[in-house]
């Protein structure tokens, strides 16, 4: 049968067709024409002060950091569920991660876990919208208001998600998104940096290229400005190639995610009555982007012998996301209960705008039956009768 991957780019004639303008102006570096564009586009889309085009979401979470002025000794609360690029960037900067637990219904971050961790040395929190959901963001500015901590919004999986109205990415004074291939909007790989205060934008544009800003604007300027490095900076620019496609993307983007909202429905429906399975939960106050749809197995299903049934079948399949105060790479003692259980027991399936509803019907059936056939709750019950 034909496979169903878990992810696929929804990239087409019209993103080849602005790559072939980008090949026609002869620019196809970062900081040109077309990033500038894609700026202007971000930071009128999002309503911030600035959108700064970065090479991918990682560059703009370490560009956060520094831009708020984190450093060594300071500590930083991070979900601990989803993927540990938020906690990496607090390390990049010799700073140290504190990792809060998530809620078990969202599996985003727990705003009392967020309170109960704060300490003289805490200076701001990085909440993670996870797989496409944002988190209780009135909650926690709250939070950080109260005790003069900064707020960063990992958003890499959201775009396209609304919270209280709001689009996900402009839900905190710093926003970070992620065009990765199994976004929303995707150039391959790419991010973003979208900032409430222009200053930050600015600050975060100069470091994303080297410290001395834009070799396409020098070169259009009569004479020759020489560049002088002052500070320390990064190559973490975005090329206009990828800028252009993402021009295209973000004009797509209502379209595409109201496909993978079809499907998640579908998927919801069809799974409904499975005793086996938890189905995700969407608050009434904000929308769903969707990057992944995990379903969390019962503790007596084996999940390795799922999903090796299922990709037996050519059924793309994935652990869901990361706990992250287990990774080795923190070394870390926190306990982090219902991001540990989650991380154990919960799967996803195919999402992209790209399936099609018998394709959403394969996949049902054949993890319908899976985990009946995986699970020793029913292993038992079958021998008895």
């Amino acid at each position: 049968m034909e496979p169903i991957s878990l992810v696929h780019a929804s990239l087409g004639e019209r993103e080849l067709a602005a790559v072939a303008e980008v090949f026609a102006s002869g620019w196809p570096a970062g900081q040109g024409p077309k990033g500038k564009a894609l700026e202007a586009q971000l930071a009128q889309k999002y309503g911030v002060g600035d959108a700064v085009a970065v090479s991918n979401c990682g560059a703009a979470l370490h560009l956060a950091v520094l831009a708020l002025g984190v450093g060594p000794g300071d500590e930083v609360i991070v979900a601990d569920y989803g993927f540990p690029a938020p906690a990496q960037a607090v390390r990049y900067v010799d700073a140290v991660p504190v990792f809060a637990d998530v809620r078990p219904d969202t599996y985003t971050i727990d705003p009392q876990a967020v309170a109960d961790l704060i300490t003289e040395r805490t200076v701001g929190v990085i909440a993670v919208d996870t797989v496409g959901l944002p988190a209780d963001y009135t909650e926690l500015q709250e939070i950080c208001d109260r005790h003069g901590l900064f707020l960063v919004e990992d958003a890499a999986c959201a775009v396209g998600a609304t919270y209280q109205g709001r689009q996900a990415g402009a839900l905190a004074e710093i926003g970070c998104l992620s065009f990765h291939g199994r976004k929303g909007a995707s150039s391959g790989e790419g991010g973003a940096l979208l900032a409430r205060d222009p200053k930050i934008g600015k600050d975060v544009r100069l470091r994303s290229s080297f410290g001395i800003g834009s070799i396409f604007d020098m070169g259009n300027v009569v004479g020759l400005p020489v560049p002088t490095f002052t500070e320390i900076g990064y190559n973490f620019k975005l090329s206009d190639i990828a800028a252009a496609i993402l021009q295209v993307q973000l004009g797509r983007i209502d379209e595409l995610t109201e496909r993978r909202t079809a499907f998640a429905r579908q998927y919801s429906e069809l799974l409904a009555d499975e005793e086996l399975l938890t189905l995700p939960t969407v608050p009434q106050d904000r929308t769903h982007a969707w990057q992944t749809y995990m379903v969390t197995l019962d503790a007596s299903v084996d999940r390795a012998a799922v999903a090796a049934e299922l990709r037996g079948q050519g059924i793309g399949c994935g652990h869901g996301t990361f706990a992250a105060h287990v990774q080795p790479v923190f070394e870390t003692t926190q306990k982090c209960p219902v991001s540990a259980d989650l991380f154990q027991r919960q799967l996803s399936v195919p999402m992209h705008a790209e399936l099609k509803p018998n394709q959403v019907e394969r996949v049902v059936t054949a993890l319908r039956s899976a985990v009946r056939t995986h699970s020793s709750s029913t292993r038992v019950l079958g021998g008895a009768a």
